[in-house]
């Protein structure tokens, strides 16, 4: 990196062993000030570990920090927050039942005598954040009431109040639309021209030649390079990241579609409040084909999952699978019947933390006769090891040994790729992949993307829902937009782009459309 301008951040050497696995070796890291520069890395590389080191929310076990050519020991957050950084997490560290206003000043309130909250204080010093840096928040709302970008501002202006000259940003823009991703690089902008520097952590090519002055890559938990984002292109940083030329383009061929195997007729789910949370939705799934669900999280996508996989009933409303109604069958017999889904909360709906990797690609099928004697009541633990260790060479896990680890020592983006593995490796005739690239690097998102296509040509039927419209478009054969609970659009991924996609999930082109017929 050019060294002309002064470094905010030097890291030097920095190292980071967590048991058996090297998560960073040496790594050196070094960002100007009012700059905004990316962090690339495949899942597992490091990134996020060399950022918590800076945040002090882990220790290194080697290497040396320095601020403004300062060497600093930083051993925990609050330690960071007192030199100025903050940190973003990408999932938003806010209390739902208080105000925006009470979020940004918890745990810095500035009090009068006798503990009396200076009021005026606290507004002035948010309404000037919020002037100056386009952060546009209703600072008496509650948390629970405003959207997902709101509170993502929310968390940007915490940072901000509590004096943060460093703003870490871990991937941004996971939840946020087209059109809210464009705003928050204009807040970014902004940021950088008050002279804030600004590091986030991302695998959006796109974004970071959106938005990054730099970018720098690590690759399993070694620093490869860094470089200047307007003299790379989007396939150099994807090599750069994998070690290999990386397919941005899934390169999907046209197949025609097959017979109906899923229907959904007129479905609708309320909540305790009967406030309905899916609204009368039908749609079909054909073999051979990739039907995506396009829209804002929190927009009925969770009740969809649950309602399919017999997690909840729906209140109204019938689904077929295969000419079987499975509108209020058990989450086993949709199994049997032939469905499996890709939760979106891999924690959650996905693994067991606690068991193995081995137990976890079990989980369903442990009580087959290869895994298990029924008379003796004794798994074969041999067999599922050699099974998991199938499923970690054909889906690259990491580490290659991962078969007797706790899946809770996995990488975000490994652990996905073991639920992934487990419920391809199942052979479903429709298979539900609800953000199935979340939090993978493009190397592993090609795989991924891949194996969803193999399944479509082999003549089985996909939900895909992602909120990521790249993903959308390059899979899907037709794009389904969901808005407040219900399909508000069908549309073909050859005939639209990425804004009229975000037009849609917002509202507003539905709005548009209702203003003209009235």
């Amino acid at each position: 990196m050019d060294k002309s301008s002064a470094l905010a951040i030097e890291m030097r050497g920095i190292s980071k062993r967590f048991s058996s696995v090297q998560a960073l070796d040496k790594v050196d890291l070094l960002v100007k000030k009012g700059t905004i520069h990316a962090l690339l890395g495949e899942n597992g590389a490091g990134k996020s570990t060399l950022m918590k080191i800076l945040y002090g929310l882990y220790s290194a076990d080697s290497g040396q920090i320095f601020l403004s050519d300062e060497q600093v020991e930083i051993k925990n957050p609050a330690q960071a927050i007192a030199r100025n950084i903050g940190m973003v997490h990408q999932h938003f560290m806010l209390v739902e039942n208080f105000t925006v206003a009470e979020n940004i000043i918890l745990g810095s309130e500035p009090h009068a005598p006798l503990g009396v909250l200076k009021q005026a204080e606290i507004e002035e010093r948010i309404n000037s954040f919020t002037s100056s840096y386009g952060l546009n928040v209703e600072a008496n709302e509650l948390i629970k009431d405003i959207s997902l970008a709101s509170q993502q501002r929310v968390e940007i202006l915490k940072a901000l109040y509590r004096g943060a000259e460093i703003l870490i940003l871990d991937e941004p823009t996971a939840v946020l639309t087209p059109q809210e991703a464009t705003a928050l690089f204009t807040t970014l902008r902004t940021l950088k021209e008050a002279g804030k520097t600004i590091i986030i952590i991302t695998h959006k090519l796109k974004e970071i030649k959106a938005v990054a002055d730099y970018c720098s890559i690590l690759r399993r938990g070694k620093y490869i390079k860094t470089v200047k984002v307007d003299e790379v292109d989007e396939a150099q940083l994807a090599e750069l990241m994998v070690g290999r030329e990386v397919r941005l383009s899934s390169g999907k061929k046209a197949l025609e579609a097959g017979e109906k195997i899923l229907e959904l007729q007129n479905i609708s789910v309320y909540d305790k409040h009967r406030l309905a949370k899916l609204k009368n939705l039908s749609f079909d799934l054909r073999r051979s084909e990739i039907v995506a669900i396009a829209g804002i999280d929190g927009n009925g996508q969770t009740e969809l999952i649950e309602v399919l996989t017999g997690l909840q009933n729906p209140d109204e409303g019938s689904i077929r699978l295969l000419n079987r109604d499975i509108t209020k069958a058990k989450p086993k017999e949709i199994h049997d019947a032939g469905l499996r889904a890709i939760h979106e909360d891999r924690h959650k709906r996905g693994l067991v933390l606690d068991f193995t990797v081995s137990e976890n690609t079990v989980l369903e099928a442990y009580p087959e006769e290869r895994f298990s004697s029924p008379k003796l009541g004794i798994l074969k633990a041999g067999a599922i090891r050699d099974y998991a260790n199938s499923l970690i060479k054909r889906f690259d896990v990491r580490p290659a040994d991962a078969a007797d680890k706790k899946a809770s020592n996995l990488s975000g983006g490994n652990q996905q790729k073991v639920i992934i593995a487990r419920e391809v490796d199942a052979d479903p005739a429709v298979l539900i992949a609800c953000q199935p690239s979340r939090g993978l690097d493009v190397g592993a998102i090609e795989f991924v993307h891949r194996e969803l296509l193999a399944q479509r040509a082999s003549g089985k039927a996909i939900l895909l829902v992602s909120f990521e419209l790249d993903e959308v478009l390059d899979l899907a054969d037709r794009i389904l937009v969901i808005y407040e609970g219900e399909i508000v659009a069908e549309l073909r991924p050859e005939s639209t782009d990425e804004r009229e996609i975000g037009l849609y999930m917002s509202g507003a082109k539905r709005q548009d459309e209702e203003a003209k017929v009235v």
